[in-house]
C-alpha cells in the first residue's frame, strides 16, 4: 500500500512538472489561479546588454572599468533569468578586480541555486570580509546553510540578521522557516508572538505573507489585498506579489507535509517570471528537492 502511495505521488509530481495543479491542499478548486499578465523581457535590459557587449569589445578599457561593465552586464543577464551567462560575467569581473563584495554576493546566490553550497558559503564570506555593511549577505549565507542542511549555523545567522531589524516581516518569515527545522511548535509560537508584536500602523505588504504563513487570514483575502493595493494597477508589482504569495503558501504546505500542494504552488511562483526575487531562485531549489526526495523514497521502496 505504501509503495502504491509513493508511486502515485511520483506520478502526480511528473504531471505537475508539465502543468500546474488546480487544487490547493484544502481541496478547494482554483479554476483560475490569480496570475499576472505575461510580460516580454524588459527591452531596456536587452538594450543595455547590447550596449555593454559593444563597449566590452573595445581594447582601450582599463581593468577596473572592464570589471564594472562585466558586473553590470551580468546583473542584466540575471534580471532576465539567464543565470549561466550572468555567472560567467561575474567571474570575468572578479578576475579583473577581486575586491568587489557585490559580485561575490551575486555569485553566492548563483551557487546556492545550483546546489554548490561550499562555494556559496565562501562567496558570502568574501562579501562580508570586503564590506560588513552588506547585511543581505548574512541572510543569503543563512539561507544557503539552510538548504545545505547545516541548520544550527543557518539559525545562528538568521537570528543575527533578524535582530538587526525585527520590524522586517521577511526576516520574521525566514527566521521561522529555519527555526521550524529544529522545533516546529516552538517556531510557530514564536512566529505568532512576532506577528502580534508588529506595529499595526505598519502597512508593509509582507505582513500579509506572515499572516498567510500563520493561516491567520483566508488565501483569497491575501490575493484581494495584493491586487487592490497595487499602485497604478502595475502588472509588474502584481507579478512580484504573486511570486511571494505562492512561494510562502508553498512553504506553508511543505511544512505541513503536503508536497503535491507545495509543488504546484512553487510552480505558480515561478510562472510569474520575476527572476530577480529570491523567492524565484529558491522556488527552483524547492521543486528540485521535492522531486529528488520523492524519487529517493520510491527507489528505497522498490529495493525493499
Amino acid at each position: 500500500m505504501k509503495l502504491f502511495q509513493i508511486a502515485s505521488l511520483c506520478c502526480s509530481l511528473l504531471l505537475l512538472g508539465g502543468c500546474v495543479s488546480n487544487q490547493t491542499s484544502s481541496n478547494e478548486q482554483w479554476l483560475n489561479p490569480p496570475m499576472a499578465k505575461p510580460e516580454r523581457a524588459n527591452v531596456q535590459y536587452e538594450i543595455q546588454i547590447a550596449r555593454l557587449s559593444q563597449l566590452l569589445s573595445r581594447s582601450d578599457l582599463d581593468d577596473d572599468l572592464r570589471a564594472k561593465m562585466y558586473f553590470e552586464r551580468g546583473s542584466y543577464y540575471d534580471y532576465l533569468g539567464l543565470r549561466n551567462l550572468a555567472q560567467l560575467d561575474f567571474n570575468y569581473s572578479l578576475q579583473l578586480n577581486p575586491a568587489q563584495p557585490a559580485v561575490f554576493n551575486s555569485l553566492g546566490l548563483f551557487y546556492t541555486q545550483i546546489g554548490d553550497f561550499d562555494s556559496a558559503y565562501e562567496a558570502f564570506e568574501s562579501t562580508l570580509e570586503l564590506d560588513p555593511k552588506v547585511t543581505a549577505a548574512i541572510r543569503n549565507r543563512a539561507i544557503a546553510l539552510y538548504y545545505g542542511n547545516r541548520i544550527p549555523l543557518a539559525l545562528e545567522g538568521m537570528q543575527t540578521f533578524y535582530q538587526q531589524d525585527p520590524s522586517d516581516p521577511y526576516r520574521v518569515l525566514w527566521l521561522y522557516i529555519i527555526e521550524q527545522q529544529q522545533s516546529p511548535e516552538k517556531a510557530f509560537n514564536n512566529l505568532q508572538l512576532r506577528y502580534q508584536a508588529r506595529n499595526v500602523n505598519n502597512d508593509d505588504w509582507a505582513w500579509v505573507l506572515v499572516a498567510l504563513m500563520l493561516n491567520d487570514i483566508p488565501e483569497e483575502h491575501a490575493f484581494q489585498y495584493a491586487i487592490n493595493t497595487i499602485p497604478d494597477s502595475s502588472n509588474t508589482v502584481l507579478a512580484e506579489r504573486l511570486t511571494e504569495i505562492y512561494f510562502y503558501l508553498a512553504k506553508r504546505q511543505q511544512i505541513a507535509g503536503d508536497y503535491i500542494g507545495a509543488f504546484s504552488l512553487y510552480k505558480l511562483s515561478l510562472a510569474q517570471g520575476v527572476y530577480d526575487f529570491i523567492e524565484n531562485r529558491y522556488a527552483h531549489i524547492e521543486t528540485n528537492r521535492i522531486i529528488n526526495a520523492v524519487q529517493a523514497m520510491n527507489e528505497s521502496q522498490v529495493e525493499q
